[in-house]
């Protein structure tokens, strides 16, 4: 089993694979007058990380769906990896999760039986560390490895954030560095990746985003999100979109993983990144093609961006300290302007 390299299966990584925003947009258009649901107070619409539902007792129910094909050769880690991030959804929502069930496809005449038992294992590890249970699934043979959840969760609503509720004069913040796709690119082309610095991504990319939970009960937590396959500026223009307002982000104060330039100019950018600037570059002021690089790299298990009011900037970074975060404010929301998006910097 050793020998088994689960990328070699699979035709993208992670949350690279996920379809364009703008094909997604098309996708979901629909020609049907669907019916109304006074309880959804979250669906659709908003392009949010999980649908919320009133339960009409001061609390949400929260659904989500995550699942992709491997990002690692591990298939431990790739499970555990998958499940860490489809969780994510729950925290980028403000809840708690509850439970969890798997997502699972396998190409049975292909990679052996006993690799996936592993992806399931470190899916359970991921659920566990989480305070949940994996308590089922659906299982299909498929042609590549796929693997994620579908999460159940739970909200007060006072405590519910959106991604388009944000408002002009917060600043923002993200929880973990950039650049898990540049690195799985690497590993993918069999570029010389330094075991060291895939680790420091691999790391990021098993850390719950549990903080979200915490960072729901400040109220000057104005909108929240997490950072996945659309990458930063995908996200954060789904946020001023939703929002009618703008933002600027100083490109010289958002995380990197280490060594991420270094990687970049050996040409390691993965295929999602160009779909990603098609998808919502208009919106963006001009970049170069480092920032691109960077700002538009699809992330597996990315960190959470949050919109805080600059009068809440203490309290939130105090609640962070106490989840093990040290943050600094990588940009700001302004009122609306032409573009959604001004990066400055280098």
């Amino acid at each position: 089993m050793d020998s088994v390299k689960l990328t070699e299966y699979s035709h993208g990584a992670g949350c690279g694979c996920k379809i364009s925003p703008a094909l997604l947009d098309q996708i979901l258009q629909s020609s049907q007058e669907l019916p109304l649901f006074p309880g959804l107070l979250v669906g659709n619409s908003s392009k949010d990380d999980a649908a919320a539902f009133d339960l009409g007792n001061g609390s949400s129910v929260l659904s989500t769906t995550d699942f992709f094909m491997p990002i690692v050769d591990d298939a431990f880690t790739f499970g555990r990896i998958a499940a860490t991030n489809a969780i994510s959804d729950i925290y980028a929502m403000g809840g708690r999760p509850l439970m969890a069930i798997a997502i699972f496809g396998w190409p049975v005449n292909k990679v052996p039986v006993a690799v996936g038992q592993q992806v399931v294992e470190g899916g359970r590890f991921a659920c566990a560390a989480a305070g949940i249970p994996l308590a089922g699934g659906h299982s299909i043979d498929s042609p590549e490895p796929i693997f994620g959840l579908a999460v159940t969760g739970l909200v007060e609503n006072a405590h519910l954030k959106r991604n388009d509720t944000a408002i002009a004069d917060c600043e923002l913040f993200l929880t973990k560095p950039l650049g898990i796709g540049i690195l799985s690119t690497a590993q993918k082309q069999k570029k010389l990746v330094d075991p060291a610095h895939l680790q420091v991504a691999i790391d990021a990319m098993c850390t719950l985003n549990r903080a979200g939970e915490a960072f729901s009960r400040l109220p000057g937590v104005r909108a929240m999100t997490d950072v996945t396959g659309f990458g930063l500026l995908g996200h954060l223009v789904e946020i001023c979109e939703g929002s009618g307002i703008s933002a600027e982000v100083r490109f010289d104060d958002v995380p990197v993983l280490p060594q991420v330039h270094h990687y970049l100019g050996l040409g390691c950018m993965p295929g999602g990144t160009t779909k990603n600037f098609n998808s919502y570059g208009h919106h963006v002021s001009s970049l170069s093609d480092v920032q691109r690089g960077i700002l538009c790299d699809p992330q597996t298990s990315g960190g959470l961006l949050v919109a805080a009011e600059r009068s809440c900037v203490e309290a939130f970074q105090s609640v962070a300290r106490q989840e093990g975060l040290q943050l600094q404010s990588i940009g700001c929301t302004v009122p609306r302007r032409s573009l959604l998006v001004e990066v400055t910097g280098s």
